[in-house]
């Protein structure tokens, strides 16, 4: 049985160092989103562009990945098309052992990480090496992302130093982060001149002129293509704009929101093969029609992976990306999953307050927060939701409407609160609640009456 997100994040929050510093570390880049947002007068309206630039793309989704392809034939590049992730995985595989390709360098990409590219080409004879530093660092530790920009985010220094120490050779006990920055490069230069191939992701595919576009902080991208006599670029169906004049919309939202910055260090355009080399892009579906059919939820595919509703989300800060057990964690990833499979994820919806901060952060404006309570919705009608939930919403529903049964229900709630300890109360294995807040003492009669017997006075 898949373990709930409850389950998981209990597990995070038994370390409670690690929780408050992972709560203030996302904290901190929401603060800077927040600084380089407010940097920019016209912000909000840059949002509303980009949200209706995507409103529109997707309306016409069939057309501008036609548009796509041509231009991107036209241009030299061979274009392929993957239903699902088991399609996609076997077409770059062929791609690989058609060009003699064994030794591979990949930039970040959340696409392949949905497809679970890594251990399939390995499982082939296919070296895969993650060279962005924070996914680097976690394929040595053989553990999933935590964070679509911050992959590594759920680590300390300390961490990355015994990290390396066991898998690089550096220093037992060395947590000086240049240093081991600089470790890691030496490490990663070698891996690219030794390249056959590099794969990398899509941040954002322009329909007029067949071109990707990959934005990195490293330079990784750049470095694995320009090196390997392959590149590989793997994007999902939704990662098309119309035209080169939107790009620029996206392009001044997209880091503003991810990390504070007012660009990435590197946009970097692909247009056409390299003198000598070859140019594939891989277009997945991977259930995003059937998310696109979906008129409550077709709007979640306008989202760019910025991860602005994780870095503000109270759920996701306090409980760590791993307790989503899905690629994409956080408010973005619950709604996107149960499209994926409905029972597996169907915890997931119910991780979120629905305060509706990551609607509020969003730079394409996903209503995010709405989605995820007609998920609870959905996942209530199909009847998955917990024993003991269900059950316990019945008896709620069946007290709320009944007066009388409200009032003795209230008069036995007050009645047992007066004669329990404090120390039962409070107790943290009985109310979990109680960890940190203490129940206010019982008032003595309810508001109902309190208001009656006022108005009598009057």
């Amino acid at each position: 049985m898949t373990a709930t997100h409850s389950q998981l994040a209990e597990a995070f929050n038994k370390d409670f160092d690690r929780t408050t510093w992972h709560d203030e570390a996302l904290w901190f880049v929401r603060q800077k989103r927040d600084s380089a947002a407010y940097g920019i007068k016209e912000f909000q309206e840059l949002r509303e562009l980009a949200s209706r630039i995507k409103e529109h793309t997707l309306s016409n989704l069939d057309k501008y990945l036609v548009s796509f392809e041509q231009n991107a034939i036209r241009n030299g590049v061979i274009v392929h098309w993957a239903m699902d992730a088991e399609e996609h995985n076997k077409i770059v595989l062929d791609i690989l052992l058609k060009s003699n390709s064994k030794r591979i360098v990949k930039s970040k990409s959340m696409l392949t990480e949905e497809c679970h590219l890594n251990p399939y080409l390995q499982k082939n004879g296919i070296e895969v090496v993650d060279t962005d530093l924070g996914e680097h660092i976690i394929q040595l530790r053989k553990e999933p992302p935590s964070h679509i920009v911050l992959p590594a985010i759920h680590l300390k220094k300390e961490d990355v130093g015994n990290t390396f120490h066991h898998h690089l050779g550096t220093p037992a006990h060395e947590s000086d982060p240049q240093r081991l920055a600089e470790a890691a490069r030496q490490h990663l230069r070698e891996k690219f001149i030794s390249s056959d191939a590099a794969i990398s992701g899509v941040n954002f595919a322009v329909a007029e002129t067949g071109s990707v576009v990959v934005c990195t902080n490293e330079g990784n991208a750049d470095l694995g293509i320009n090196f390997a006599k392959v590149h590989i670029a793997c994007m999902g169906i939704e990662k098309i704009i119309p035209a080169w004049d939107h790009l620029g919309v996206f392009t001044r939202l997209l880091a503003r929101s991810a990390t504070g910055q007012s660009i990435t260090t590197y946009t970097s355009h692909f247009t056409k093969p390299l003198e000598g080399a070859t140019m594939h892009v891989v277009i997945l579906d991977n259930g995003r029609t059937k998310q696109l059919g979906r008129e409550d939820f077709r709007n979640s595919l306008k989202c760019i992976r910025c991860g602005a509703c994780m870095n503000t989300c109270p759920v996701y800060r306090r409980s760590g990306g791993h307790s989503y057990n899905f690629t994409v964690p956080g408010p973005i990833g619950s709604i996107l999953s149960p499209n994926l499979d409905l029972k597996k994820y169907s915890s997931l919806p119910f991780a979120s307050t629905l305060c509706g901060s990551c609607t509020f952060v969003c730079p394409v404006k996903i209503d995010i927060h709405v989605q995820l309570y007609k998920w609870r919705q959905i996942i209530a009608e199909e009847n998955i939701l917990p024993v003991y939930k269900k059950w316990s919403m019945k008896i709620m529903a069946t007290l709320l409407a009944n007066p009388l049964l409200y009032d003795l229900g209230g008069k036995l709630a007050r009645y047992v609160l007066r004669i329990t300890p404090d120390r039962i109360l409070n107790n943290n294995w009985l109310n979990s609640w109680a960890k940190a807040r203490e129940l206010p003492k019982p008032p003595k009669t309810s508001f109902k009456t309190w208001y009656i017997q006022s108005s009598k006075k009057k």
